[in-house]
């Protein structure tokens, strides 16, 4: 996923997203901005995301989220599961990613976007 270019994975209704977002633009960063709940990633594209973060597929879930907790609370899934669990809920994967060349970052808190460019 090495793109010259810089993503933001991003979802306009989290205020952590927008504050990310709004940091990496105030820094003159000119950014490709991915709607992941309209756009979401592949299973491919969130495995090389889950590399390029150093993280196991569980570590990006979004445990607060209610579709989690109606179904997947208390589970134990496998990395491929809970790839699966992101493909087809997406609001499931944590935000803001920022892929800078071939690292990326979870925005959280916003300030560590700036920490790639």
């Amino acid at each position: 996923m090495a793109t010259n270019t810089p993503v933001i994975y991003h979802n306009p209704r989290c205020s952590k997203s927008r504050d990310a977002l709004k940091l990496l633009q105030d820094a003159g960063c000119a950014v490709e901005v991915i709607e992941y709940l309209k756009t979401p990633p592949s299973a491919a594209q969130l495995e090389n995301l889950l590399k390029m973060l150093g993280m196991k597929p569980q570590e990006l879930v979004r445990k607060g989220e209610a579709i989690y907790k109606e179904r997947y609370a208390g589970k134990a899934l496998s990395d491929a599961e809970w790839i699966a669990a992101m493909v087809e809920h997406p609001i499931l994967i944590e935000r803001p990613i920022f892929v800078a060349g071939d690292t990326a970052v979870v925005g959280r808190p916003p300030e560590r976007v700036l920490e790639s460019i």
